[in-house]
Order: C-alpha cells, then structure tokens, then sequence
C-alpha cells in the first residue's frame, strides 16, 4: 500500500477519533471502535480492489464529508489544501499582494487593491487585467490559479505583466507582504458630538482596532455618543469580543459562558480590565447577518442596559467551535458547546440536533423562555438578539443585486474610468450625471441578466397551472396581465434607477477613495444611522429604553 493510502488511512482514524470522541464515546464505546474499524477496512479494501486507480484524496474528502454532515453547519473536515483559506477566514491575515480579484471573459483583474497594500503601492488599479502571472501567460487562468499565484511567502516576490484601463502594458515585480484585513474599515464624526465606527468582522487583534478608533475621538473631548456598526458581522474570534466588552462594562464582568452538552458551564469569560469609556452613550446597529461574537457583544451590552440595539434581529448563531488536528496538517472544526450572555440566555435560533425524519427546526415559540436584564427588563432566548429599537431593512431590488454579482456595475465602472482619466471624485458630494446613466442604459442594451422577477416567477407557475387543469378564462387573463407586466431589462433601468446609480456611485469612489471613501458616502443617506443619532441626542429616550422597554419575543 503506497503512502499516500496510509496517511489517509490515519487521518481517517484520528478524525472518526476526533469527532466520535466528543460526540459519541460516552454513549457507546463499542459502536464508536466498531465504526472505526469498519471506515478503515473499507478505504483499504477500496484503494487496494478497486477496478481504477481510486484516489485517497477524493474518498477521505467523501468520507469526512459524510462524517459531519448529519451534525450542524459549522462542523466541517479540513484538509490540508484547505488550510490556509481557513486561516485567512478565521484571522483576516494572508501573505501576498492584498487585493481582491474578479475573472472577465478569458483574464482575471484587479477587482479591489486593499489600501496600502503592496499591489496598492505598485500602482495596481480595479480593472488592470493580468496578462502574465510568474511568466505564466494568464490567459484563461481561473481567479483559484491567479490567486495561488499571488500568494506567498512574506518577502518573496511575484512577477506581473498587466494590462491598464488605457491599453497600455507594464511589467512589476511585487513584493509580497503579511496581508491583514481591517476589522474597523471606516471610524469618523457624524456630528459635532456623535461618532462612528463600523467594525466589520472579529478578525485577530480587532480590538486594537476599536479601542484606537474611540480613542481618537474621544481624546478630542467631544464625543458623547457612539454608533458602533455590527450589520452584517458574521463575528470571529471569541477573545477579541470580550477584550472589546472590557472597553465598556466593569472589570470582572461576566460577559459570555459556554456549555456543552451536560449543560454544565465549561468556560466562563469575564472583563478583564477597567473600562476606557464607562459612560460613553451607546447606540448599535444589528441585521439578520449578524453573526456569533456580535452577539456576544451586542446581547451583553443589552442584558448589561449599557447599549441601545437598533435594526433588525441577529442571525441566532450561539454555538461554539473547537479545532482539533486530525493529522498531517488537517484538521476538523466541530460544535462543542452553546453561548450563554449575562442574562442566561442561548442566542441560538436553530435546532440541529435531528428529528427521526432527519430535519432541523427553530425553536418554537412555545419554547422561548423570558429573561431578565440587569434593570429588570424583558429579553427572549431561541431567536437571536432583538432590536430595541426596530428598523425596517433598506430595500434592495434583486435586479440591482445581479447587474452587481454578473459583473456588471463593474464593468461599467471600468469604461467610465476610461473616459474620465483624471476626474477628481469626492465621496462626500460624488454622483454620477444623468448622461452617465443614459450611457449605462446603452451600455446594458444587448446585454443577457440572468433575473426573472418574483412577480414574473410566480405569474408564471399561475399561468402553467391554470392551463393544466383547464381554466381557460383565467389562463387568458393571467397571460394578458403578463404581457402587460414590465420586468424586462430596459424597464428595470429605470424602475430601479436610484438604486443602481448608487451601486455604480460606489464603485467609482472605491476606485479613488477605497472602503473608507464607500462607507463615508453612504452615511449621508442611510436611515439607521440617522435615528441611531437621534437617539443619542435625546438622553431622555435612551434612559428610558434602557431602563423600562421590554424587547419583542419575536
């Protein structure tokens, strides 16, 4: 048996191991070493008998995939192929060039140069295509293969032959660095007392991050209330979310808990340092995405009464992961436990221990359970963290959305650029002119958009029913208001023009003035943050929240 088969084989033990061992041992030893037994057999059988060549790589990924999928979501194999894509998601830092790349047609391109990268340095710009790669011509190179190219180590260098929006060609040799992916994209005044920070994910050290942000403004003397936002935070690292629940509540605190599947709490977390901003006035934005240490942070300023939620309910992801070696540089992520806040609820709206049938559920209603904060008032467990305040979310059409996801908006942002080499854009006053969006209409005609409204969808499915089964009077009715439904791709031009003059307003100031430009343009319209600010200005609501209303239960 070469060594390949063997090393898989070992992985295969030590994960079966690794997994049985925390879910399954104590309930029954001898199922979990007969199973074990029977998973080796087979792949050696399998490698050894099999009528082709059978590759290891494909059954051990089968194997684990099958492994964890009867278990929740965020249990997952990783393999050594895998392991630096998980280290750049669980801590925001890589090595190479920093930048985001996008594929068009047969060459992959510089889709976003972080600020003050190396590819930012060197000149790279959103839209250059890379014609060679490492001497390699990068023709039909998909974004996969460009992007292992870029990557590194820190301190080697990677060759580059580019093509530039204006036609012209040049040469670079990038060195690459330790990329680190900011955890606070954007922090600045909304007005002469109340100010901003948009902290983006809990990547490692993100709590630097925060605590300099506030600490800029609040060394100036006039900041008197904060907007802290967490839309669509999926979370990150547990230790950074207490470490920022540590610049607000005081030393000692319990913040967060976990416990495994005896209930018994396994781990306690506490503040571990005096608070920077004790009385600094709190307002936090919350979405359906976000996620998991957001939670954290934003329920245990809830249940504490230090902070006012505003926006729409959390996601509801209160499980806990651990990351066990399975050998030879693998590893598996698995659930081990649920959080618990201050008031002693689970965030956790999904139920994934399965049913008989093989389901997952939420939790019903009739099991919420009410708890208390720390001024009495009413919070729920089973579905997320709720709002104090809620919001209804922005509306954006799904069409907007594909004419950005196809690629679109970029593209045109590339010919925009083209025309307007040396436009100066202001992200504070910036919009393009009705003859730029006239020239998007013309750029779009001719063009396939994959979209199909809701409304067309479901005229459709009438329409084909109401023919089966013969009700001929409303199937001609129902195929005279489709022909009168205006869904196609010039109409939804201008149905959705707001909305799509935006969308391009932010590609062409992500192009002069990065995220920071993005985020600072979109505050001047975005209407959660405006109450979040009326809020604060009105100290006598905010004490009242924090003192007397009760959260919805659902």
């Amino acid at each position: 048996m070469n060594n390949k088969i063997c090393k898989y084989l070992c992985i295969v033990t030590l994960l079966v191991a690794g997994i049985s061992t925390l879910i399954h041992a104590e309930r029954d030893d001898f199922g979990l070493s007969r199973n074990m037994e029977i998973l080796v057999n087979l792949m050696r059988e399998l490698s050894s008998a099999y009528v082709d060549n059978a590759d290891p790589d494909t059954m051990m990924q089968g194997a684990a995939l099958g492994m964890v999928r009867s278990l929740d979501p965020y249990t997952e194999f990783i393999s050594e192929k895998d392991l630096k894509t998980f280290e750049v998601l669980t801590t925001g830092r890589y090595s190479g060039i920093g930048s985001l790349i996008r594929q068009k047609d047969d060459y992959v391109r510089i889709s976003q140069p972080y600020k003050g990268s190396p590819a930012d340095k060197a000149g790279l710009k959103i839209g250059d295509k890379i014609l060679e790669v490492n001497g390699k011509d990068a023709r039909g190179f998909t974004t996969e293969q460009v992007s292992s190219e870029l990557k590194g180590e820190s301190g080697t260098t990677v060759k580059l032959r580019v093509e530039h929006l204006d036609g012209s060609v040049r040469k670079y040799e990038i060195r690459r660095e330790r990329i680190l992916i900011p955890g606070v994209p954007y922090a600045g005044w909304l007005s002469d007392s109340i100010g901003y920070v948009r902290h983006s994910d809990f990547s490692e050290g993100c709590y630097e991050e925060v605590r300099a942000a506030i600490s800029k403004m609040h060394e100036t003397g006039r900041l008197k209330g904060l907007v802290m936002d967490y839309r669509s935070n999926g979370g990150g690292f547990l230790q950074e979310a207490v470490k920022i629940l540590s610049l607000f509540l005081p030393k000692d605190t319990e913040v967060v808990s976990t416990k495994g599947r005896d209930k018994r709490p396994l781990e306690v977390y506490r503040t571990e340092s005096n608070p920077l901003f004790p009385d600094l006035k709190l307002a936090m934005l919350i979405n359906g995405s976000s996620a998991s240490s957001t939670e954290i942070v934003t329920g245990s300023l809830q249940d504490m009464d230090r902070a006012v939620l505003l926006g729409q309910r959390s996601f509801g992801k209160g499980l806990v992961q651990t990351t066990l070696p399975t050998g030879y540089n693998s590893m598996v992520k698995v659930t081990t436990a649920k959080y618990y806040i201050p008031s002693g609820r689970c965030i956790q709206a999904i139920d994934y221990s399965h049913s008989q049938q093989g389901i997952v559920k939420t939790v019903p209603d009739s099991l919420i359970n009410e708890f208390k904060t720390r001024n009495g008032r009413k919070v729920y467990d089973g579905g997320g963290i709720m709002p104090d305040i809620a919001l209804e979310p922005e509306y954006m059409s799904r069409f907007a959305v594909t004419l950005f996801a196809q690629g679109f908006i970029e593209d045109f942002g590339d010919e925009w650029t083209r025309r307007h080499p040396d436009a100066v854009v202001d992200p504070l006053t910036f919009s393009i002119t009705d003859e730029d969006y006239a020239d998007f209409v013309e750029f779009m005609k001719n063009k396939k958009v994959d979209y199909k409204s809701e409304t067309r969808r479901i005229m459709d499915i009438l329409q084909r029913t109401a023919d089966e089964e013969q009700f001929k009077d409303l199937a001609a009715d129902l195929k005279r208001m489709s022909e009168e439904l205006k869904d196609d791709t010039q109409s939804n031009l201008a149905t959705y023009r707001n909305q799509l003059v935006e969308s391009i307003n932010t590609n062409l100031i992500q192009r002069h003035a990065y995220t920071e430009g993005v985020v600072a343009h979109s505050l001047l319209t975005d209407k959660e943050v405006q109450r979040a600010v009326e809020l604060l200005n009105d100290p006598a609501e905010y004490r009242r929240i924090l003192t007397e209303q009760d959260t919805q239960k659902k």
